[in-house]
């Protein structure tokens, strides 16, 4: 069997292009009526999926007030755009630290990605995609990327190990299950 090989274009260079394009983007008033998560791939083509279910949203609300809570140094930031290797992708919850935020500025699009990535888990995502997301995360400088699987486990990864860690080194005190609250 032989295999594919894609050569990228040069970091430097992709991010321009997404920089530039997501610009496009938010600019089209034909798109910003349209409801669901807006990306981009490595060619700028627009990738878009329909709204998650409530409780994708109600795990994002309460990995953040975590976050907020645990990690007052900082902000999070959900639904957050990044450039990759592959396009514009929007990590589902992400904390940047102050000094990350005064280097990304207050931009539509950060150029590198903040240092934590958390992505919430739909039904649909495929084990490939996950793990191309979680790799393009680390490609893009996050030094960690959070996956919440649908009960609300977290596996907290590293771009240096293998293997998820029993806890983050970003956020130690992070519980390892989120739960929603019953109203």
């Amino acid at each position: 069997m032989s295999r594919l090989t894609i050569t990228l274009p040069p970091q430097p260079a992709q991010t321009a292009f997404n920089l530039r394009r997501w610009k496009e983007v938010l600019a089209d008033t034909g798109l910003a009526k349209l409801a669901g998560r807006i990306e981009t791939d490595r060619h700028g083509h627009i990738l878009m999926s329909p709204p998650p279910a409530p409780h994708h949203g109600s795990y994002q609300l309460e990995i953040g007030y975590w976050l907020r809570q645990l990690m007052p140094h900082g902000r999070v930031l959900t639904e957050c755009p990044l450039s990759t290797a592959d396009g514009v992708r929007a990590a589902d919850v992400a904390w940047a630290s102050a000094e990350c935020l005064r280097e990304l500025g207050n931009r539509a699009c950060f150029p590198r990605s903040p240092e934590l990535c958390v992505e919430v888990l739909s039904p649909g995502d495929t084990e490939a995609e996950i793990q191309e997301k979680v790799r393009l995360y680390f490609d893009a400088g996050a030094q960690e990327v959070w996956l919440c699987d649908a009960r609300g486990d977290l596996k907290f990864l590293t771009a240096s190990t293998g293997r998820p860690l029993r806890q983050s080194r970003l956020c130690p005190a992070f519980p390892s299950r989120v739960e929603l609250r019953e109203p």
